[in-house]
């Protein structure tokens, strides 16, 4: 009784010298006894997000399962407690209670594995520290001068904003259909004030496209009256004033996240966060973009480090390696301590497996405020970048400005990473992730201010249609090739098929198959191939497809090549046909090596006599002039310049043909 009574003393004295606390975390040693279960997901997983376990082979795991709700209800029971957010991937519950009976109570379950003070309280009899508001440095201008700038071939007028997507060839995703139609972006922030009302929002708010809102801090289904930061944010993603301001993903559906408590700077909002990012999984998100980061708090002993920035110590870090294993993917801001004495990235950037974004101008030059990398343990951060330096927003005031931070990068960044993905469902996120970061600017030699680069959705594009495109068969019958492909294409992409046949060291154009459609969607596509005058061997095939016909600058990339067997030479007339009446040419020898001769014989002289030699495809390779008199006459002809195969030797008198012969050359 007495050693009881003495660790009881001890956790009251622990507990009264954090009085300053009256938020903490409950973190539970287990999920045991859960009435949850593995086997049934569908309790706790929407449709959507068990499809995309299924679709890329994720295993549902005790991860997945909620917190086993008799803990939550015992913690509740211990005293005055309000239970505030659960989080099931990091199996703790946030609270709220100045009770330190219920405390020590809490912290002798034995199922608590423990109990922390992690946020001081923020109700009206309370103080809350005076603090600049953590937005302040992504300030938006009042309202900007419309521009028309922009290209006349694009699906979208995008006025003021058309310098800042063309920076990455965003538009391409757009002009093919891609703009975020049945993907789903969380967004998580401190809050989307008046959205529902503000201009750029007027398309999704016609269109339904906010599926579900909730506030983490209140508790409560709202978002409209708090902090405006994060409605600036989504306007990047979603706006849609056609000639002025034109978001990056404006088609898509969105689950719009309060998260963050503006006034304050507590780690109750990283464990916010972590639940904001549970729930989108749990709905079926596709995409998560935050512009929330982590260093220090209001509270000193709280504080992060540099060396905490190693994407395994903070708790939105721990979080954020779950978004990447249930099969989302994150983009998350790099913070805006460039110029500062921090001057490195916040958290949760630091993870390794999201995209952390820092901020350029429409030019690509990096803001100066834009935080550095590399994470502690040195992996290149950030990822990537995209226009945060006098990014266009919507404006809480109902005008469109232009304002500077990763806050603003962030999102534009995942719109575009939305669209692409829309494009290629059968890739998985880090498949996109890796797409976009190979697909950088300085991808080869990356540095801690833009990482590796701006991406180049054109070339994002082609890195992941070449891991879906394919010659799929090819199969040889009668001298006819039978070719099988499939792809993604719309109209103003075409395909040239090439061939290299037994004889030949470069592969030959010998079809077009041009693409169709306004939205961009998979084909598959057969063509024949007759082949004529084709020696015994190897027959390979490729395919070029062209990605954007309709622009100056074409982008093409080839998919792998097809090999097939011809057993038998595919001849359409012979190669010597000596002591004929009807000759009117032979070659000799044939076949031949270092040159040849065509003997022609005629009754009459010819004036224009021509010789022409072509290759299959029918392009002249050489032509000779002559003329003769009545009889047969010789003309030597050289070869050392021809590849080894089989050519077609016609001779004219003037414009009409007397005979033709195919040589092979050896």
């Amino acid at each position: 009784m007495k050693k009881k009574l003495l660790i009881l003393i001890l956790l009251f004295s622990s507990f009264q010298s954090n009085a300053q606390f009256s938020r903490y975390i409950i973190k539970f040693k287990n999920k045991g006894t859960s009435p949850y279960s593995i086997s049934t997901p569908s309790n706790y997983l929407s449709a959507r997000a068990l499809a995309r376990r299924t679709n890329y082979g994720i295993s549902i795991d005790s991860s997945d399962l909620p917190i086993t709700p008799r803990y939550i209800d015992s913690v509740r029971l211990a005293g005055a407690v309000t239970i505030l957010n659960p989080s099931k991937w990091l199996n703790q519950v946030s609270i709220q209670t100045t009770d330190n009976a219920a405390l020590a109570k809490i912290n002798s379950f034995s199922f608590v594995q423990s109990v922390t003070g992690i946020a001081a309280r923020t109700t009206n009899t309370e103080i809350v520290i005076a603090k600049k508001n953590k937005f302040s440095s992504e300030e938006i201008t009042d309202s900007i001068t419309t521009s028309k700038t922009n290209s006349t071939q694009n699906y979208f007028s995008y006025g003021n904003t058309y310098n800042e997507i063309h920076l990455h060839n965003g538009e391409f995703l757009h002009n093919i259909g891609m703009r975020g139609q049945n993907m789903m972006v969380a967004v998580l922030d401190a809050g989307f004030f008046n959205y529902t009302s503000l201009k750029a929002f007027d398309s999704i708010n016609a269109n339904n496209q906010v599926l579900q809102t909730w506030d983490f801090v209140a508790r409560n289904s709202s978002v409209v009256e708090d902090d405006s930061h994060g409605m600036s944010c989504l306007s990047t993603i979603a706006g849609n004033i056609p000639g002025t301001f034109v978001g990056n993903a404006p088609k898509a559906n969105f689950v719009l996240y309060r998260t963050e408590d503006a006034p304050t700077e507590y780690p109750i909002e990283e464990h916010n966060w972590a639940c904001g990012a549970e729930r989108a999984d749990s709905i079926g998100a596709d995409i998560i973009s935050s512009s929330l980061g982590y260093t220090t708090f209001d509270n000193a002993s709280l504080n992060y480090t540099y060396s905490n920035m190693n994407g395994n110590t903070s708790i939105s870090a721990k979080a954020a390696k779950f978004i990447s294993r249930k099969g989302l993917l994150a983009f998350i801001a790099m913070g805006n301590d460039g110029t500062n004495s921090w001057k490195y990235l916040s958290t949760a950037a630091d993870t390794d497996s999201v995209i952390s974004v820092g901020a350029v101008n429409s030019l690509g030059t990096v803001g100066s405020f834009s935080s550095y990398g590399p994470s502690f343990d040195g992996r290149i951060k950030p990822e990537m970048s995209a226009v945060g330096v006098s990014a266009y927003v919507q404006n809480s005031n109902n005008t469109i400005g232009a304002g500077n931070g990763t806050s603003y990068a962030t999102p534009k960044m995942a719109g575009l990473g939305t669209c692409l993905w829309q494009a290629f469902p059968e890739s998985n996120n880090m498949a996109v992730r890796d797409a976009l970061i190979k697909s950088s600017s300085i991808y080869s030699a990356p540095n801690n201010r833009i990482g590796y680069g701006i991406p180049n959705i054109k070339n994002a594009f082609i890195l992941l249609l070449n891991s879906y495109a394919k010659i799929t068969s090819a199969t040889i019958t009668n001298c006819k090739t039978t070719l099988s492909f499939k792809s993604k294409d719309v109209s103003f992409m075409k395909y040239e098929i090439e061939r290299l046949i037994p004889g030949q060291t470069t592969y030959i154009k010998i079809a077009d198959v041009q693409g169709s459609g306004t939205i961009l969607s998979n084909k598959t596509y057969s063509y024949t191939d007759t082949l004529n005058n084709i020696s015994a061997g190897t027959i390979k095939y490729r395919i070029k497809q062209t990605i954007d016909t309709a622009n100056a600058a074409a982008s093409f990339t080839y998919f792998d090549s097809i090999s097939v067997n011809l057993t038998n030479a595919c001849i359409a007339t012979p190669f010597v046909n000596l002591n004929t009446a009807t000759d009117k040419i032979i070659i000799l020898p044939n076949p031949a090596k270092d040159f040849c001769i065509v003997r022609v014989t005629t009754n009459d002289a010819v004036k224009n006599l021509l010789i022409r030699i072509t290759d299959n495809k029918g392009s002249l390779l050489l032509q000779l002039n002559k003329s003769k008199n009545s009889g047969t006459v010789d003309y030597e002809i050289p070869l050392q310049k021809f590849i080894k195969g089989s050519y077609i030797i016609t001779v004219f008198d003037d414009k009409k043909m007397l005979d033709h012969k195919v040589l092979l050359k050896l």
